[in-house]
């Protein structure tokens, strides 16, 4: 009691013991575990560091700052020659043959917004084979080590990472184990957890969720430099002999997972730093843009730019700031561990304004109707500016991203948006292969289709759904 009360006092935090006479020993464990689990003088370092921000939360314009990406550092498959894209391709599959590819799935996200309690990754948006994302995604990565063995006929194997949650590592784990990792090998199927940082009140005391409890919320996907090393998968990764780690969000039902092309993009680049995104679907849509701020690659907010910026086009009609962040990222190895051993303190923290339930001051638990606190996090894209070479890749936005971030009510990024994107690419792949009709829903299996090569032996037939060409 006295060692807790000296360390917590020191940093303007008493008021968590304030109710410790009213504990059991048990709760009283819970709360001694709590503190000693955090540094209280980081934490409560981190909100002085952003209390400038938090004073300052309105439109940043960046109009002086800001400058697009630069000509000889992006490049783009709807530009790039065939022959350049099979160069391309077959340097990746030759990674991926020699065993030297991972892919870090960031996957720490619940499906409240769906109106589910379970992790995203189980979602099933409705497609005919009633796949989640999980299954889709294990499934292109058992197809590629195959594609990667016909090209260079050596059988490598990829290493599937799993970044997980509080709220999801037990059921993604659970989840995984009774589907038997979808023909993965279990030594080649790694959950980590991210870690947890304190909430705050907006004038910096770390908010109590129970007596005996403090309010806490995950850090962040950018939470994943530290919690690589926390958990020991870089020297997984080391022990593995793996160079290139491919890093995506879970949701993205079109996600090409270790795309051989945008890995051989990055490896015949030297990168250390690559990023994949695709155009802007309209001005002014939410989603951040890749730029440079000061020289410097950043993601910025659509809502940090001005009308002027937003809208700016090039000679030929073309947005200027349209390089829409898809959350799709290459790493090399030594990256990754310089950026988590080195530079993970440096990276900027997040703060959101959040109605955060609270113990009051007569023990009474509260639910606020309005904002009444802050929750931190970091973001995985803020180390770009670490990067010695960051190269960026420009993907087919049709082929390549749709995400599921809200109900079907929404009427976009939604399960039914994803469902009907995915339907209408492998009719495409259907009828490019040579097939007579697609009708209704056809699906075609990652099994068999990565992206949309071995299909040749549809020509000439038709095909009426629903139906799974497995």
């Amino acid at each position: 009691m006295e060692s807790l009360k000296r360390r917590i006092t020191e940093c303007g935090q008493d008021h968590l013991l304030k109710f410790w006479n009213q504990l059991s020993d048990n709760e009283r464990e819970q709360l001694s575990q709590d503190i000693s689990e955090l540094n209280v003088t980081e934490m409560t370092s981190y909100f002085e560091r952003t209390k400038y921000t938090l004073s300052n939360m309105c439109q940043s314009i960046l109009n002086d700052k800001v400058s697009p990406i630069p000509e000889d550092s992006i490049a783009s498959v709807k530009t790039t020659d065939k022959d350049q894209l099979k160069i391309y391709r077959k340097l990746g599959l030759e990674e991926i043959a020699n065993g030297k590819v991972a892919v870090l799935l960031l996957a720490g996200g619940q499906g409240t917004r769906l109106g589910v309690s379970y992790p995203k990754g189980m979602y099933n948006v409705g497609l005919p084979s009633g796949k989640s994302f999980f299954q889709l995604q294990a499934e292109r990565i058992l197809r590629l080590q195959d594609m990667a063995k016909e090209e260079h006929g050596k059988a490598g194997e990829i290493t599937w990472y799993i970044l997980t949650s509080e709220a999801t590592h037990d059921t993604t784990i659970d989840f995984l184990q009774k589907h038997k990792y979808f023909n993965l090998k279990e030594k080649n199927v790694k959950a980590f957890k991210q870690g947890m940082l304190p909430c705050f009140t907006l004038d910096g005391k770390i908010i109590l969720d129970e007596k005996h409890r403090l309010s806490k919320a995950p850090d962040g996907n950018g939470g994943l430099y530290r919690a690589l090393v926390k958990e020991k998968i870089l020297d997984d990764m080391m022990q593995r002999g793996i160079r290139s780690v491919h890093v995506h969000a879970v949701d993205n039902i079109l996600i090409r997972v270790a795309d051989p092309i945008f890995l051989g993009y990055c490896l015949s680049s030297s990168t250390d730093c690559g990023v994949k995104v695709t155009e802007k679907s309209s001005p002014y849509e939410s989603v951040g843009v890749v730029c440079k701020v000061d020289g410097i690659y950043q993601v910025i907010e659509y809502s940090e730019l001005s009308k002027e910026i937003i809208e700016l086009c090039s000679d030929d009609g073309k947005l200027i700031y349209n390089a829409a962040n898809i959350c799709n990222h290459y790493f090399t190895v030594d990256f990754l561990r310089t950026v988590a051993n080195v530079h993970e303190k440096e990276m900027e923290f997040h703060i959101a304004k959040k109605k955060i339930p609270y113990i009051d001051e007569d023990g009474n638990r509260n639910v606020p109707t309005s904002p009444n606190g802050i929750k931190f996090e970091k973001f995985v894209f803020d180390v770009f500016k670490f990067a010695k070479q960051l190269k960026v890749w420009e993907g087919k936005r049709e082929e390549e991203f749709s995400p599921v971030k809200n109900a079907d009510s929404a009427g976009k990024d939604c399960p039914s948006t994803a469902r009907n994107d995915v339907l209408k690419l492998h009719k495409k792949w259907l009828l490019n292969a040579g097939a007579t009709s697609v009708t209704n829903d056809v699906e075609v299996s990652p099994l068999l289709s990565y992206m949309g090569e071995n299909l040749s032996y549809v020509k000439g037939q038709s095909f009426e759904g629903p139906y799974v060409l497995e």
